[in-house]
């Protein structure tokens, strides 16, 4: 199946889904064809929910196998979803695109360094790993700088070495550096993995996609 696809004609489809092992979160405008993609390539359950009202489901929504952290500006109706599948901890104040600001799995939680103190002590709490305070290639907004899965973790191609050290002390994954849609650094904006498989951008080239199943390991499939 094809591993490239757009959320309609848009590339960056991690700006408008956030996936993990079991579910996949997406806005009511994705297409039945992304759905299904995702169902497939990943093996998740599907849920469909706006986060605050906004599609903009992937920078609004972070998280793993233990909890989520969502905006606090997200309506009733749309944590009750999130919380039949996870408990879920409100950004409040300030910064409050979870999903851009949140880097994490089940290994690691990298925070925007200047996330106050007391929010990543919450963050922390809610997603059971010590949190680190880091950017990528100097880009504080971790979670689109970045992607995390169980099988490995891709940056942004300039990350510098002394970025790449604090977070290879963090975990035992494979970590390496790549991009998405010919060219853009911003891997969390055009790349969805999980435990179980990826989807990119359709901009994504040939090169890109070899590079996402090297860290992931994928090549074997």
């Amino acid at each position: 199946m094809e591993r490239t696809i757009s959320f309609g004609s848009d590339a960056n489809i991690g700006v408008f889904s956030r996936v993990f092992d079991d579910i996949a979160v997406v806005p009511p405008t994705a297409t039945e064809e992304f759905r299904e993609a995702l169902s497939n390539l990943l093996d998740v359950e599907v849920l469909v929910t706006t986060i605050q009202g906004s599609e903009i489901v992937g920078s609004l929504l972070a998280g793993n196998s233990r909890g989520l952290v969502v905006s606090g500006l997200a309506g009733e109706n749309e944590l009750s979803l999130l919380q039949e599948y996870r408990e879920v901890l409100l950004l409040e104040r300030g910064m409050n695109a979870a999903g851009n600001i949140i880097l994490a799995n089940d290994a690691i939680t990298c925070v925007h360094p200047d996330l106050p103190a007391s929010v990543a002590a919450r963050v922390e709490e809610m997603l059971g790993n010590p949190v680190t305070r880091i950017s990528f290639a100097g880009i504080k907004t971790v979670g689109m700088a970045a992607v995390a899965s169980g099988r490995g973790i891709m940056v942004h191609p300039r990350t510098t070495a002394q970025e790449l050290a604090v977070l290879e002390g963090q975990t035992d994954l494979p970590i390496g550096t790549g991009s998405v849609n010919m060219g853009s650094g911003l891997v969390g904006t055009g790349l969805l993995a999980n435990s179980n498989g990826y989807l990119a951008g359709n901009m994504t080239s040939g090169y890109e996609l070899g590079r996402i199943e090297d860290i992931f390991g994928f090549l074997e499939r």
